[in-house]
């Protein structure tokens, strides 16, 4: 049996069905930084390099088959030089879902510069025409950024549990104040005569933060974090790049270059939707957790984003 430093982030029976699984004794050095829930540790496995454990609650009954399909995805995408770590194991116990991946000794980026999100779009190129797995994000971003539902003939949604609750919980995120319900309003009418999607053909990481990405003397080493990993259009992590890097900068350089490729690949309405559904998922974060300071910030980047694309429309 291994012993966790801290009991409180790695339950007991989740390090013995570790060391069963790899079948080699397992034991935690340090937590590192990021990881939902329990966290992400740094541990040791008996014979091998050092490796990172992440592990979530089984929150519904599909957890430990989201997890398998990250890892097919992981693996697809690493035969094509997508610079992910790759996974040791996978496994459950009564209570969460774990996975062990290498450990890659790198720091999360402190934040996305122009120089990384430059590497970044070079390694989203990457994911064109990588779909593997039927979990589509872009007929979600659809739905999520118009608010309808399935009914058009011949369309099928493949929602999780997770993605059906979050999308309610989107939905409600106008009740909020006038102010958001403005925005809300405004993301509507810009969304409002986009076509659903009728394929999704790319890998899409769909959180490709500061936090996912690993950085070494300016270069970037790995993304990690493919948990929500599935298919739709790679434009949709380079409207998350758009949102999270450099953004008081003015509309010029790396901004206008993302923006851009985004037009090329999806479209003005295309583009519209995926900022739509970030800014929506965004603003839904901040509201449920309780993050009200933050709110008037996320608005007023979602106005600037649409300013962005209709001056580029």
């Amino acid at each position: 049996m291994s012993q966790g430093t801290h009991p409180d982030e790695l339950p007991a029976e989740v390090l013995d069905d570790v060391a069963s699984v790899v079948g080699a004794k397992v034991t935690v050095l340090s937590r590192l930084p990021g990881g939902r829930h329990v966290g992400a540790t740094r541990v040791q496995v008996a014979g091998r390099a050092n490796a990172v454990l992440k592990a979530v609650p089984r929150a519904h009954p599909r957890v430990l088959d989201e997890t398998l399909r990250a890892h097919r995805v992981v693996e697809h995408m690493r035969r094509r030089g997508y610079p992910t770590p790759a996974w040791l194991g996978v496994g459950a116990t009564a209570t969460h879902v774990w996975h062990l991946m290498d450990f890659v000794d790198a720091a999360p980026a402190p934040e996305l510069t122009p120089s990384l999100v430059e590497q970044l779009m070079e390694i989203t190129e990457l994911q064109a025409g990588q779909a593997s797995e039927p979990y589509d994000h872009w007929s979600y971003s659809w739905r999520v950024a118009t608010g309808q539902e399935s009914a058009v003939v011949g369309l099928e949604f493949n929602e999780t549990p997770e993605l059906s609750r979050l999308r309610q919980s989107v939905a409600r995120v106008s009740e909020y104040s006038p102010v958001v319900s403005a925005l809300v309003e405004r993301l509507r009418v810009a969304c409002a005569d986009a076509p659903p999607p009728r394929e999704a053909p790319d890998m899409v990481h769909t959180d490709l933060t500061a936090s996912n990405v690993l950085v070494r003397d300016g270069a970037v080493v790995a993304v990690v974090d493919c948990l929500g990993a599935g298919s739709g259009t790679r434009a949709s992590d380079l409207t998350c790049l758009v949102w999270w890097s450099t953004f008081q900068d003015p509309l010029d350089g790396v901004r206008r270059r993302l923006w851009t490729r985004i037009l090329e690949l999806v479209g003005w309405e295309g583009a519209a939707v995926l900022a739509a559904n970030h800014v929506l998922h965004i603003l839904e974060f901040h509201i449920s957790q309780g993050r009200h300071d933050d709110v008037p910030g996320v608005v007023k980047g979602g106005h600037r984003a649409l300013d962005e694309l209709n001056a580029l429309r």
